[in-house]
C-alpha cells in the first residue's frame, strides 16, 4: 500500500485495516511521536482521508475558539465581546466564533464588521418548549426578576444537543479539527461535557470575582442559614469569612438543596471544577488572595484578565435599549457642577427597587442637599414598558430637581463610563453588579452599595470590609429603608474625613488598574500577562496537540475515535457506519485508552 499516496488530501480512498494496523500506518506513516487514544475493541473500520473544503482551505492552520454567552445584560455580556476584541488583536492567527442566539447575533454581528477573524453561529432556542418564560425570551433583556434569569439559565441546559451538533458541524467544516478551546459564561458551564467530548479545552469566564463567587457557591452548597438560626453564618471551606443572613437572595433564603436554583447552581459549580481553568473579568491586585485560593481549590490555572470595560458608552451599554439622554447633555449638565460633588446613582442594566424603597431613596437624595443623575426605572413587580407613574416618587419631586438644577433624571439608559470619568461625579450609589464595581473603581470613584441580589451581596462586602472604598446603605430589595438612610451615607462619601479616605483608596486601585492593562517599557500589566499566557496555551494546544474527533451513530450507541497529534501533525478520518453499507463493528462507549509513542 502506498501510504504517501493514501495521504493525499484531495484523494479519496476506503481500506480495512485492523486496530494493529491503523496504529503502525499512522505511526510510520507520520514518522513522528504521536500520542494515540483510541476505544478499545474496535474491529474493522473504515477511514477515509477527507478533502477540505475550499472555503476552509484557506484558514486550515488557523486554530478556533468558541465564545458562548446568551444573557444579554452588559453585566454578562459585555466581557465577552471585549474579551473578543482582545483576543482578536493579540493572537491575529486565532478564529473567534461567538455563539449566541439568533436575536442577540442580530445585534452584535454589526460591532465586528472590522474584525474579520471574528465570526457568530446562532444557537437556537425554542422558546416554545419552555412555558414559564415569555414568548420572546431568547436572552434576559426582557426578565425582570431574578427568578425569571434563573428559569432562563435553567431553560438553557436543554440546548446541550443543539450545541453538540454546532460543534460537530463547525468541526467539520473545518477539515475535522474542533475548536481549541470554548469559553463559555460562567453559568453555561454545562458546555463542559461537549468540549472534552470533542477533545477542546474548556474555561469559563467568570464576570464576577473570585471572592465573591468563592462566597456564593459556599453558600449554595452548603446552605449555612438551614443550619442555625443565628447570626453570622460561617462557611465550611471558608473559615475566615462570616456573613449575614441579610446578605442572602430570596431564591437563597427559600433554598432546600432540592429546590431548582440549587440543583441548577450547584450543577454549574462542579462543571466549572470539570473545566480546564478559569477566566476572570478582575485585576490581581484587587484579588490576589482570592484568585490563589481559588487556583488552589480547583487545581487549575487562573487567568485574571481585567478589567474589561467598554470602550464607549454608547456602543457597549446601550445594546439597542431605549435611548435615556445623550452623552453630551448628561456631560453638559455635569460640567456646571464642581468637583466630587454628584452622586451618580443606577441599580444596573435589569434591576431596580420596590415602590416604597424607590420613595425613601427620593426623598434622601433631595434632603440631602446634594446633586444627582439617577438612571430610574420602574419598581419592581411593574411592567417595565408600563409608563411611569407619578405616585412612585415624592409630589413634585422631578419638578423641582429640574428646576433647581440639582437632580437630572434619565430613563432606560445612561452614558455610565462617561458619567464615571466626569470630574463632578463624587460617588457612585450602585447595585455593586461587578461590572459597575470595576468601572466604578477604573475611574476612582467610591461607591454607595445598596446590592440587590445574587453575588452583589458579597461584591459590596469585598469593596467595604477589604478594600475600604465602599459604605454600604442598604441590603435587598427588602430592606426597610429611610430617607436619614440615604442622607447619611451621601454626606459621608462626600463631606466627611472617612469620605476622603475613600477616595484616595478609589484612586489607589484606578491607577493599579491602570498598570494591570498597560506595557511601559516591554515591562506588561498582570492582567495583560495573563492574557497573554492564555494565547499561549491556547497557542502551544494548537501546536502540538492538534485534535480531530469524529462521532457516529452507531444504531444505539455512540462511537469515538480520538486522535492527538504531537508536534502539529493532523489526519483527518471519517468514521462510517454500517447503516451506510460500510462494515464498521466492535467499537464500544467505555474509555480503555491506551498510548503509542515513537520518536522521530
Amino acid at each position: 500500500m502506498d501510504r504517501k499516496a493514501t495521504m493525499h488530501p484531495t484523494r479519496l480512498l476506503s481500506f480495512c485495516i485492523s486496530p494493529t494496523q491503523l496504529l503502525s500506518f499512522v505511526i510510520d506513516g507520520l514518522a513522528s511521536p504521536l500520542l494515540v487514544e483510541v476505544l478499545t475493541n474496535v474491529g474493522s473500520m473504515i477511514l477515509l482521508p477527507m478533502p477540505l473544503p475550499l472555503e476552509i482551505q484557506g484558514d486550515r492552520d488557523r486554530d478556533q475558539l468558541l465564545a458562548l454567552s446568551f444573557r444579554h445584560s452588559p453585566g454578562h455580556l459585555n466581557p465577552f465581546l471585549d474579551l473578543a476584541r482582545l483576543l482578536a488583536t493579540r493572537s491575529p492567527t486565532l478564529t473567534i466564533t461567538i455563539v449566541s442566539t439568533p436575536a442577540n447575533i442580530l445585534t452584535l454581528r454589526p460591532r465586528f464588521l472590522s474584525y474579520p477573524t471574528i465570526r457568530f453561529a446562532d444557537l437556537p432556542f425554542q422558546i416554545s418548549d419552555h412555558s414559564d418564560l415569555p414568548d420572546n425570551a431568547e436572552n434576559t433583556d426582557i426578565l425582570t426578576t431574578q427568578s425569571s434569569i434563573s428559569r432562563f439559565y435553567h431553560a438553557s441546559e436543554s440546548l446541550k444537543p443543539s450545541f453538540h451538533r454546532l460543534i460537530s458541524h463547525l468541526t467539520q467544516s473545518d477539515g475535522g479539527r474542533p475548536p481549541i478551546c470554548i469559553v463559555s459564561d460562567m453559568f453555561l458551564a454545562w458546555t463542559v461535557d461537549v468540549a472534552h467530548k470533542f477533545g477542546s479545552l474548556h474555561v469559563p469566564l467568570y464576570t464576577s470575582g473570585p471572592y465573591a463567587m468563592s462566597i456564593y457557591n459556599s453558600i449554595w452548597t452548603h446552605l449555612p442559614h438551614r443550619l442555625t438560626s443565628h447570626d453570622p453564618l460561617t462557611l465550611p471551606d471558608l473559615p475566615h469569612i462570616t456573613i449575614h443572613r441579610t446578605q442572602l437572595s430570596r431564591n437563597m433564603k427559600s433554598a432546600t438543596g432540592n429546590d431548582p436554583s440549587s440543583r441548577f447552581t450547584v450543577r454549574q459549580a462542579e462543571y466549572c471544577r470539570r473545566s480546564d481553568g478559569s477566566i476572570w473579568n478582575t485585576v490581581d491586585v484587587i484579588e490576589k488572595s482570592s484568585l490563589d485560593h481559588w487556583a488552589q481549590s480547583m487545581g487549575k490555572p487562573v487567568w485574571a484578565i481585567g478589567p474589561l470595560l467598554p470602550i464607549s458608552s454608547k456602543e457597549y451599554e446601550r445594546g439597542g435599549k431605549m435611548p435615556g439622554l445623550s452623552p453630551e447633555i448628561c456631560i453638559e449638565w455635569l460640567d456646571q457642577h464642581p468637583p466630587n460633588t454628584v452622586v451618580y446613582v443606577s441599580f444596573g442594566s435589569q434591576n431596580s427597587v420596590p415602590a416604597a424603597q424607590m420613595f425613601e431613596l427620593a426623598n434622601g437624595l433631595e434632603q440631602s442637599g446634594k446633586s444627582f443623575i439617577w438612571v430610574l426605572r420602574n419598581p419592581t413587580g411593574f411592567d417595565v414598558g408600563e409608563s411611569f407613574r407619578n405616585e412612585w416618587l415624592p409630589k413634585g419631586f422631578q419638578e423641582r430637581m429640574t428646576e433647581s438644577k440639582r437632580g437630572l433624571i434619565v430613563r432606560n439608559w445612561a452614558p455610565q463610563m462617561e458619567i464615571l470619568s466626569h470630574r463632578s461625579t463624587g460617588a457612585f450609589l450602585s447595585h455593586c453588579g461587578w461590572n459597575s464595581v470595576l468601572e466604578s473603581l477604573s475611574r476612582g470613584v467610591p461607591i454607595i452599595g445598596w446590592p440587590l441580589g445574587s453575588e452583589q451581596f458579597y461584591n459590596s462586602k469585598l469593596l467595604e470590609e477589604e478594600l475600604g472604598v465602599c459604605v454600604e446603605v442598604a441590603r435587598g430589595i427588602d430592606d426597610r429603608i429611610e430617607a436619614g438612610d440615604v442622607v447619611r451615607s451621601v454626606k459621608l462619601v462626600l463631606e466627611s474625613e472617612k469620605g476622603e479616605e475613600m477616595r484616595k483608596k478609589a484612586e489607589v486601585l484606578r491607577e493599579e488598574m491602570v498598570r494591570a492593562v498597560s506595557e511601559v517599557e516591554g515591562v506588561k500589566g498582570s492582567s495583560l500577562r495573563a492574557l497573554d499566557d492564555f494565547v499561549e496555551t491556547l497557542s502551544t494546544r494548537g501546536q502540538k496537540n492538534s485534535t480531530g474527533v469524529l462521532l457516529g451513530d452507531m444504531g444505539a450507541r455512540k462511537s469515538s475515535l480520538v486522535l492527538r497529534f504531537v508536534k502539529g501533525h493532523f489526519l483527518e478520518f471519517q468514521v462510517v457506519s454500517y447503516l451506510l453499507q460500510f462494515f464498521v463493528w466492535g467499537i464500544i462507549d467505555d474509555y480503555n485508552g491506551f498510548l503509542f509513542r515513537k520518536n522521530s
